[in-house]
């Protein structure tokens, strides 16, 4: 069985979106040289401007 690495000798990457430093993740394995969010709000908030997301209405009564 092979050994247990550290998270610090991990690859990473900066998110596109945010900015924000991410270590690779066994899921992501086979495409790690394809992803570039950190996470799936990031990746929905890619051609946002980066702003808050819009509230939604509520139900008039």
């Amino acid at each position: 069985m092979p050994r247990m690495r550290r998270k610090g000798d991990l690859p990473s990457k900066t998110c596109a979106a945010c900015g924000r430093p991410f270590t690779w993740r066994r899921k992501w394995a086979k495409d790690w040289e394809a992803v570039r969010y950190c996470s799936e709000r990031c990746r929905r908030a890619r051609g946002k401007g980066g702003g808050p997301s819009p509230r939604r209405k509520s139900p008039v009564s």
